[in-house]
């Protein structure tokens, strides 16, 4: 694949490669109170420390509800189709990839912290909290939801009003996942009318404020921080529709490819400033790559009838202009964007084996 630092000055390129991600400022999802074991069947949840607590931060991969349900097309049908049955707020039809990660920590999907008044505080205070807005991201976007900065607020606030839930103890067993970019460079490329020139520092400027928002992350008690790896976008539906979703576009995963080696060097700075380990990526490109089975920019054999082609088709939440395909179960994808409940198994799935940093 070409990298991006040797197309700096193909702006055709770069639009293609960012134009998705105007697609990305996506709305959000609610609580669900059951446990995701229901599907995972697993059964534990204590650290050799303690109680494990999972805080959320990011955007529509990892939100499980904390936009006003007034403001999101995922409040409609066909959201929830397949889990729990109707729409629950994820932008999906079932389960996201937080759900996935709690239920592999054995503890429920932390509640989102705009239910904090609705849920009993056992329920927020036992297994952490999600703070991610779907569409935000390190800093503000298109859309008028908190961005990461304000997210931490959120998070510091909660410590510190709380402190006998959350201090240094209760905290050992803590864990953060993070999950934002794509939503700042769409909004980069709408404010600069297409102009690319200034990708490479924006990718630095990204990535700085992403640096100092793990410090803080880390900084109020959280012992291990995930942090995903962008996912391949030139597989994405909105991208492989060119191709009547037959092949993905190698150079429009120049992005996340360069944003990716880019974060891997931050990552290995923070972790050479502390005594041991405390950050790690979730390889979100990897995952989605093995889980399409994508060879030579192709998807090989899987149990998905047509791996890069989503389930629903046309404007999804909005009634009478959206097409829903008959078995979801068989689509990766849910949306143009979004993996479906057993996409996002799938790419669990992947994930998994590189998980353990979790336990």
């Amino acid at each position: 694949s070409c990298s991006i630092t040797q197309k700096m000055g193909n702006k055709a390129y770069f639009f293609c490669c960012l134009c998705i991600y105007a697609y990305m400022t996506t709305f959000p999802p609610v609580d669900m109170i059951e446990e995701v074991d229901v599907v995972l069947k697993r059964q534990h949840g204590k650290h050799k420390h303690g109680e494990i607590k999972l805080f959320v931060f990011g955007d529509s991969y990892v939100d499980t509800g904390n936009w006003p349900k007034s403001m999101s097309s995922s409040w409609k049908q066909p959201y929830g189709f397949t889990y729990p049955g109707y729409p629950s707020g994820r932008f999906s039809d079932g389960l996201v990839l937080t759900d996935f990660i709690a239920s592999f920590l054995g503890i429920k999907s932390p509640q989102p912290n705009a239910n904090r008044k609705k849920i009993s505080s056992h329920e927020m205070d036992n297994y952490g909290v999600n703070f991610a807005y779907g569409g935000t991201g390190v800093f503000n976007t298109s859309v008028n939801q908190p961005n990461m900065t304000t997210q931490i607020n959120y998070f510091q606030q909660l410590v510190e009003e709380e402190e006998q839930v959350y201090n240094k103890e209760k905290m050992s067993s803590s864990i953060a996942i993070v999950s934002v970019a794509g939503n700042d460079y769409a909004t980069f490329i709408t404010k600069n009318n297409n102009n690319m020139e200034d990708l490479g520092n924006v990718t630095k400027s990204i990535l700085s404020q992403l640096e100092l928002n793990l410090r803080r992350i880390h900084g109020l008690g959280v012992q291990k921080i995930g942090i995903t790896a962008m996912e391949p976008i030139g597989c994405l539906p909105k991208m492989t529709i060119s191709s009547s979703y037959e092949n993905c576009r190698e150079y429009a995963n120049s992005l996340p490819i360069f944003h990716n080696q880019m974060l891997h060097q931050i990552i290995e700075k923070l972790n050479n400033q502390t005594s041991r380990p405390i950050f790690f990526i979730i390889d979100l490109y990897s995952a989605f790559m093995t889980a399409l089975n994508i060879q030579q920019n192709h998807p090989g054999n899987s149990s998905f009838e047509n791996p890069l082609k989503p389930c629903c088709m046309g404007i999804c939440g909005d009634k009478k202009k959206y097409v829903l395909c008959k078995n979801p179960e068989f689509s990766f994808f849910w949306d143009v964007i979004h993996p479906s409940q057993q996409g996002w198994f799938a790419v669990f799935s992947a994930l998994k084996p590189s998980l353990s940093f979790l336990l």
